[in-house]
């Protein structure tokens, strides 16, 4: 029933015109009728317009409602939904930024709020522990629109060539690619199905006696220690596969992979889950996420300085951003001032996220095992915590490095069966 169930439902999917879907009750549904046959929120409005009180699951089922119809038309299988957490970043960026540019006292109210909005956010969805899209549409979107006033408010002042203008256009797509290229695949840990569904051969026992060496009493006693070796390496290696069992996705972990409760997969020498591209950073993409940092700090630290020798040509790089005299006279310039500072923030935050992934990898450490070395204080740290040396896996930092550099080649471990737990 589960199979002809699942396979009705795929006819229906490639049915569908642009602007339908299949909605949670499995009814066919369309984007033009959003509001309509929505009871739950009928009676949440009743009642909020009769002054009772909600029901306990009343707005949840509202909001759960207003999800599954919130969608966007598309060609193939229909409609798409569109995760919410996406759209604050669309409304509230460009909203607080031109805020800051109407004076530069909103700007350093707005300057500073943001940051604490954002970082509360993060510890908010970071607690419950789930996806949430609202990180990688801020910075796609924040990107997007500081290219945008570039071209349009930067580059038309005329103090610009096209070579600054390619420079910068280069430095978003290779961003951009890069980033591409790091969300693909982190290094997810798969079952072995071969393992797993293989038969054990039992082999039969080696002979107690041997005629042909001294009446078979010394191959007994060589018999009997390999046989009390090879128990105890085995309940050893079945101790240590009981400790490594992943529950959730039913694989023996190898060392230093980890499951991320975010994602809800298994990944090899896992380092964290990174919420700006809303996956986890692995083996398999680790040198991608360094490479998309650089890419974005060094067209980033370009643009900045780019757009303060146009608003503040009279003063010096490093003191235009602190200081800029008639910025705010203009609009325009303040707008672009307002951007530079906004740039300049997140910058010193990817600029610091980038510092301690050179020196984890330097010592060969990653910011899951760090984590958690500094919890049980089983690590050497200095620098208040940026340096941290567990000592496990370290060779050195040419050797650190080129195990670094290397150790996407090898993305198929074996993975022990589930049959070795027992």
């Amino acid at each position: 029933m589960k199979k002809r169930g699942k396979k009705v439902l795929e006819e229906e999917e490639e049915t569908l015109c642009c602007c339908e879907y299949v909605n949670t009750h499995g009814d066919r549904s369309h984007v033009a009728a959003c509001f309509c046959d929505c009871e739950d929120l009928d009676d949440a409005c009743d009642r909020f317009l009769k002054r009772e009180p909600q029901k306990s699951e009343s707005m949840s089922q509202v909001a759960a409602v207003v999800t599954d119809r919130l969608r966007v038309p598309w060609l193939w299988g229909g409609a798409r939904k569109v995760d919410l957490s996406i759209i604050p970043p669309l409304v509230l960026l460009p909203v607080l930024l031109r805020l800051a540019a109407l004076h530069y006292l909103l700007g350093m109210v707005v300057m500073t709020a943001l940051p604490v909005l954002v970082l509360w956010y993060y510890y908010f969805t970071h607690r419950k522990k789930g996806q949430t899209l609202f990180f990688l549409s801020l910075a796609l979107f924040s990107l997007a629109y500081m290219y945008y006033l570039f071209i349009t408010e930067v580059f038309p002042s005329g103090d610009l060539g096209l070579v600054q203008l390619t420079v910068v256009t280069v430095g978003v797509s290779l961003t951009l690619v890069a980033l591409i290229h790091t969300k693909r695949d982190p290094g997810i840990l798969r079952p072995n199905q071969e393992a797993v569904h293989s038969t054990v051969t039992y082999h039969t026992p080696l002979a107690d006696k041997d005629p042909a060496v001294n009446g078979g009493r010394q191959e007994v006693t060589m018999v009997s220690n390999r046989a009390g070796l090879m128990e105890q390496v085995g309940d050893e290696l079945k101790e240590s596969n009981k400790r490594n069992w992943c529950p959730v996705c039913r694989v023996v972990r190898p060392p230093r992979a980890g499951h991320c409760r975010i994602c809800g997969v298994c990944v090899l020498r896992l380092d964290h889950h990174c919420v700006w591209i809303n996956s986890c950073v692995g083996q398999a993409n680790h040198r991608g996420f360094l490479l998309t940092l650089v890419l974005f700090l060094l067209t980033s630290l370009y643009g900045i300085s780019l757009v303060l020798q146009s608003v503040c040509p009279k003063q010096h790089l490093f003191t235009a951003l602190l200081y800029c005299p008639g910025v705010y006279n203009q609009y325009s310039t303040a707008l672009c001032f307002t951007c530079a500072w906004y740039c300049s923030i997140v910058t010193a935050g990817l600029l610091h996220l980038l510092v301690v992934q050179v020196i984890n990898v330097s010592y060969n450490v990653t910011e899951r095992e760090a984590r958690v070395a500094l919890r049980d204080k089983t690590a050497r740290s200095a620098c208040w915590g940026l340096i941290v040396d567990t000592g496990i896996y370290s060779r050195g930092f040419h050797d650190n490095w080129a195990e670094f550099m290397t150790m996407g080649e090898n993305l198929s471990p074996p993975s022990p069966a589930a049959t070795d737990l027992v």
